[in-house]
């Protein structure tokens, strides 16, 4: 059996399982900043992913199962009890699935969320956010559950060999993995065998919300995208043009390039690059045909901190404007490198 653990920078933890014999794989719990990562491990060793798997609706990151999905025709997998459209198998406590010659095995263990559930392997378990090294998943998130989660720790997966080492779904201290064994003699939250001190101890944690819950959420239950991706995926299909190389085209008295500031009005006439012209991000479709006749101008879009205009040199592109760049660090950075600007004066 191959095996790779990848994490992220905030504690994230994802997993590679395949089959060496028959080169097949699946992916749990998929995170989007590591897209690439998974296909060029895949790929380095040989494997096809077949399975991508969500041991439940993430609330505090964001799911790649989808994307990748759409990349490469691979399944979704989740637990019977997740909302989200976009799953194509939906499995059920007790069910498997077969990868070449493994057969990864499926126990729902809710609590952290209602479609929690852990992937047990042959000599180890991925327990999501269920279990954790030292700790926990949280159960003040929505359909999170302390009751189920007493169930699914102390009459679930305590119950299975306690030789078994566990991947959680979250390592903040960069542990990597400990043993049912283990957890069940150290983690505090499993001392006290008591349903009811056990819910008490869950109730009174008094967490912070997770950073992009509700984002989260949105992107994890629908399918949809997040802010950040489709900002990755417009700069993945424009040019941008450095500070320095617009500065020469300005100083040299015969620019051929159009300066498109797309910020609100109030933040061009406190500041705006020598000779740009305004279309704020929001008016820009309905404005283009009249503002911006000669589809073949060369375009520099600007906006702040070069987010808004790089989605936005995106859309000018779709829109027949194949000229069209981005400008490489904003409005802001262009401020602080001390290069020209003009203040509008009433």
């Amino acid at each position: 059996m191959f095996f790779e653990q990848i994490a992220t920078e905030r504690g994230c933890q994802s997993y590679i399982v395949g089959c060496q014999e028959t080169c097949a794989a699946i992916v749990v719990d998929p995170e989007i900043s590591q897209v690439d990562r998974y296909l060029a491990v895949a790929a380095k060793q040989g494997l096809r992913i077949h399975y991508l798997v969500d041991t439940h609706t993430h609330a505090d990151h964001f799911s790649a199962t989808c994307k990748i999905s759409e990349m490469i025709d691979a399944s979704v997998v989740m637990h019977r009890n997740c909302a989200a459209p976009f799953v194509d198998i939906r499995v059920n406590d007790g069910e498997s699935l077969i990868v070449g010659k493994l057969r990864v095995n499926f126990m729902h263990t809710p609590g952290h969320t209602a479609d929690s559930m852990s992937v047990i392997l042959p000599d180890r378990v991925l327990t999501g956010d269920t279990l954790l090294i030292g700790s926990t998943g949280r159960t003040d998130l929505p359909t999170g559950d302390p009751d189920q989660l007493y169930d699914s720790l102390f009459n679930g997966l305590m119950r299975l060999d306690l030789g078994l080492r566990i991947y959680p779904g979250h390592d903040y201290k960069k542990l990597g993995h400990s043993t049912l064994e283990k957890e069940l003699a150290e983690n505090p939250r499993l001392q006290n065998s008591s349903r009811a001190a056990f819910v008490d101890q869950m109730e009174a944690l008094n967490l912070n919300a997770p950073q992009h819950l509700t984002e989260a959420l949105r992107t994890n239950l629908s399918g949809g995208k997040t802010v950040a991706q489709l900002i990755s995926e417009a700069s993945n299909r424009v040019p941008f043009m450095s500070m320095e190389e617009v500065l020469s085209r300005i100083e040299s008295g015969q620019p051929d390039i159009l300066l498109l500031d797309v910020r609100e009005k109030d933040a061009y006439e406190n500041a705006h690059l020598p000779g740009a012209l305004l279309i704020p991000r929001g008016q820009l479709e309905l404005r283009v045909n009249d503002e911006l006749p000669d589809p073949t101008r060369r375009i520099v879009v600007y906006c702040e901190l070069g987010k808004i205009s790089t989605l936005a040199a995106a859309t000018l592109r779709d829109m027949g404007f194949e000229r069209t760049v981005a400008l490489d660090g904003g409005f802001k950075g262009w401020a602080e490198a001390n290069y020209p600007i003009v203040i509008d004066t009433p």
